[in-house]
Order: structure tokens, then C-alpha cells, then sequence
């Protein structure tokens, strides 16, 4: 689906191309808005930035992606660690890939991290408190980032919301930057697990770059120009197979 793929639609072009109706395109337009996976203009549609998504919506967006890349991040666990899973949707998906066997515990601000592990494995869990910011899925106000300045995590795993070599890693809301910069600071090994789509979204807020996060798992239908591009920046690249 091109509104999907982030392609914005103009009704009058798609109903020539499909051979129906305008009216009959702008009604499935108006049903796609309000599902909220479309906004409405004049002429036609268009998408809606992933970031602007509900967080239960993009919990089920490009699911054979991120359990690639959960996989290949949980092979980088070892035995005994504190593992901070910061909120995102990927890390929901990492939840499936912990490993048993390495006597790991878990500590998040995310909601929906948090009933992965207390469902789906026995590990010891840390929810760090504070207000739900809705659209991000966890906390990430004073109180979480007081957690964070006084706790040393040996292994996070950082959501952002873009990636470039020119820009490094960003985010759409100032107060998620901020947790997130001190996420880094006080993590001995920080990892970001990047679906193919934030290599190319926009997002304002810088967290870091190459020389603040240990390694960049990327899923393998990545081009390898877009990589090579990465590598030259300095980032340390995992190829999720």
C-alpha cells in the first residue's frame, strides 16, 4: 500500500489508474482516516509519520523486520547483565528472544516491555516509574531519567526514531531525548536495533551518534550503500539475518 510505503495519493490519479470512481477512492480514503492510517487533504491522502502512530499500532507494523533484528540483538546478551529495554516496539519483540540461560535481568520504562517480560519469561523485572507518555509508550519524565542517573546498566537497548550518517540518531520529543541521552551516558554497552524505515524519517531531537552507541543492528534487505554510508560515519554495524 503506498500510504503505507509513505507515499502521499491523490484521488483523481488513482482512480484512472484502478479504473473506478473518485468518489469511490475517497471513500475508502475517509474509512483509511479514520482508522488513523491516513490524514486527509484536499485531492487526496496523506500517511501518517510512523512516530505519530499509536504505540499499539506500530507494535504490528513490519513484525518479520524486527523479530530479525530482536534475534540478532539478544545473541549480543551475556550471562549476569542488567539489560535496560528502553520503550519501542522492537523491544517488545526482543522480550520473545531473551535468553534463559543467562540469569539476565531487565529493567524498562515501557508499559508494554514490561507485561512482554512478566508473561513471556521469568527474569527479574524493574519497571522504573513516572508519568505514561501515550505516544511514546513509557515513561521518560524526571522521575525515570532520577532512575537512570543513579543506576549503571550494563547492556541498553535504545530506541530512536531516524538514523542518518549525517545526522545521527533522533527522536521526535524533546523530553524522550533527554531520558534517552542519559540512557546512553549510563549504559557500559548500548545498542540500537534500526528497522529499514528510520534510515529514512525525519525526526528533530539528536540523543547521539556513532560514538555514543556500541553497535547498529540492521536488518539485512538494507542497501548496502545505506550501510557502507553508516560504517563511514564510525557506527559499528550488525547485519540481521
Amino acid at each position: 500500500m503506498r500510504l503505507a510505503a509513505g507515499q502521499n495519493v491523490v484521488a483523481a490519479s488513482l482512480a484512472i489508474e484502478f479504473n473506478v470512481s473518485e468518489d469511490a477512492i475517497r471513500r475508502d480514503l475517509r474509512l483509511l482516516a479514520a482508522e488513523g492510517r491516513c490524514r486527509r487533504v484536499y485531492g487526496g491522502a496523506l500517511p501518517i509519520p510512523s512516530s505519530s502512530l499509536p504505540f499499539s499500532m506500530r507494535l504490528t507494523q513490519d513484525l518479520n523486520e524486527k523479530h530479525r533484528l530482536a534475534r540478532a540483538a539478544a545473541r549480543t546478551i551475556e550471562a549476569g547483565e542488567l539489560v535496560f529495554l528502553d520503550s519501542s516496539s522492537t523491544n517488545v519483540a526482543l522480550v520473545d528472544y531473551l535468553p534463559t540461560d543467562r540469569q539476565v535481568a531487565v529493567a524498562t520504562n515501557s508499559i508494554d516491555v514490561a507485561f512482554a517480560v512478566k508473561t513471556r519469561a521469568a527474569f527479574p523485572l524493574i519497571l522504573v516509574g513516572g508519568q505514561v507518555d501515550h505516544a511514546i509508550g513509557g515513561s521518560v519524565d524526571a522521575a525515570a531519567v532520577t532512575f537512570l542517573e543513579n543506576t549503571i546498566v550494563d547492556r541498553s537497548f535504545v530506541g530512536g526514531c531516524s538514523v542518518s550518517a549525517e545526522y545521527g540518531i533522533r527522536v521526535h520529543h524533546f523530553g524522550e531525548a533527554q531520558f534517552k541521552k542519559t540512557l546512553l551516558k549510563n549504559s557500559r554497552i548500548s545498542i540500537m536495533m534500526t528497522t529499514s524505515g528510520k534510515l529514512h524519517e525525519h525526526a528533530p531531537y539528536r540523543i547521539g551518534d556513532a560514538g555514543d552507541v556500541g553497535n547498529l543492528i540492521i536488518d539485512e534487505t538494507v542497501d548496502s550503500s545505506e550501510c557502507d554510508a553508516l560504517e563511514r560515519a564510525g557506527y559499528r554495524i550488525i547485519r540481521a539475518e
